[in-house]
């Protein structure tokens, strides 16, 4: 009887052991239920990377080297050009001569115009002594009156007429010395408007001269970029005559309007250090970089249209941590909308990840997961699609 309740009892031990493992595992599996998470959402994002003037990858616009200052040489006066000294790319000097005209009829009028003012000083001389005298005698009363005015008259014409003809003279004396024409400046001949024995106009343009010194590199900008570019900014030009160069510079002048075939605007750009070997005419390509609102010089950064965000009026990016992949939205400053891709100048930092894509379909804190978009190995960030992510194996959250 002793034996039968001793197993009685130690049935029942096992059985309430049973029901509290059995109990325990029920409670485990639900606890593990609930400490199950969502899975994080799929995005499409990439690094990005600043684009500066060194690494070549910012924008570049074709650029051709040209000559600070420059004008047209032209003659005065009309005539007959009978030499030309100089040719198609010489160098000149400040006073060289560089074209004559035929000088035979401006040295007649020079004659002519001597002559006259000879015969004025002699009249003037004639009518000085003749009011001398006639001033001593209207002192003695021996002249009357109006005499002496006559003789006055006479004088003061003869002065005039003296000062018209030596002004006559200066004016032919300066037809004689343009029918040379001088080079005003140091430079280099770009031109060769005229040829010897050609009858030219006065102001007809026969040579260009580009002046020697300081030179510049001009460029054309669209208008969805002049607004990126102000004066002062820095830039490198690299010519395709010289590739090992990279030349500073620095925006020098930007153009008020556009130019009305084109619709671009020009931009110049001075040469801070050029070499001797940089000639005129040279073509290549130029980077400037691009400025912050503040004015501080940075390198930008351009991403896909589709990664921008607009918190209110302030556009924004949504940025990936790297810690615990949760999405960060990163107020940023853009430069430059183009057609596919934003230039940012400020808010975002070298190596960061950015959503490439479905900007509007996240929220700050989620955790993500990230695939790289489409061709992304192009070098080029694309609005990819959820179609084309579905293809990766996953879609926008």
């Amino acid at each position: 009887m002793v034996e039968a309740k001793q197993r009685g009892r130690a049935g029942r031990t096992l059985a309430i052991a049973a029901t509290a493992a059995l109990a325990a595992l029920a409670l485990g599996a639900c606890a593990k239920k609930q400490a199950a998470v969502a899975p994080p959402a799929v995005v499409l994002a990439e690094p990005v990377h600043a684009t500066s003037a060194e690494d070549g990858e910012a924008r570049r616009y074709p650029v051709e080297v040209a000559a600070r200052y420059s004008n047209p040489m032209s003659f005065r006066v009309p005539g007959k050009i009978v030499e030309r000294t100089v040719r198609l790319g010489d160098t000149v000097r400040k006073g060289q001569v560089v074209a004559r005209l035929d000088p035979v009829d401006a040295l007649k009028q020079e004659a002519t115009a001597q002559a006259a003012l000879e015969a004025a000083e002699h009249r003037l001389l004639f009518a000085t002594q003749q009011l001398d005298r006639d001033t001593a005698q209207s002192a003695k009363n021996l002249i009357s009156t109006t005499q002496l005015e006559q003789t006055q008259d006479a004088f003061v014409s003869a002065k005039a007429a003296r000062e018209q003809a030596a002004d006559q003279l200066a004016i032919a004396h300066d037809n004689v010395r343009y029918q040379t024409l001088v080079a005003d400046h140091d430079g280099v001949i770009t031109s060769e408007n005229a040829d010897t024995g050609q009858v030219v106009a006065a102001a007809q343009a026969v040579f260009g001269l580009a002046w020697a010194g300081d030179v510049d590199a001009i460029l054309d900008a669209a208008a969805n970029d002049i607004g990126a570019i102000a004066v002062g900014q820095s830039a490198t030009v690299t010519l395709s005559a010289l590739p090992r160069e990279r030349l500073a510079a620095k925006v020098r002048e930007i153009s008020a309007s556009a130019d009305p075939q084109s619709r671009s605007y020009r931009v110049k750009l001075s040469l801070l250090h050029p070499v001797t070997a940089v000639r005129l005419g040279m073509t290549g390509e130029a980077v400037v970089l691009a400025r912050s609102q503040a004015g501080a010089e940075l390198d930008p950064i351009t991403v896909s249209s589709g990664s921008i965000f607009h918190r209110g009026k302030d556009p924004a990016v949504w940025v990936v941590r790297p810690q615990d992949s949760t999405l960060e939205l990163r107020p940023v400053t853009i430069a430059r909308y183009g057609d596919r891709d934003v230039v940012i100048t400020a808010g975002l930092k070298d190596g960061e990840v950015v959503l490439s894509a479905g900007a509007h379909t996240v929220y700050e804190g989620e955790r993500v997961s990230i695939t790289k978009p489409l061709f992304a190995g192009d070098g080029e960030a694309t609005g990819t699609t959820n179609d084309q992510l579905a293809t990766n194996g996953g879609a926008i959250k």
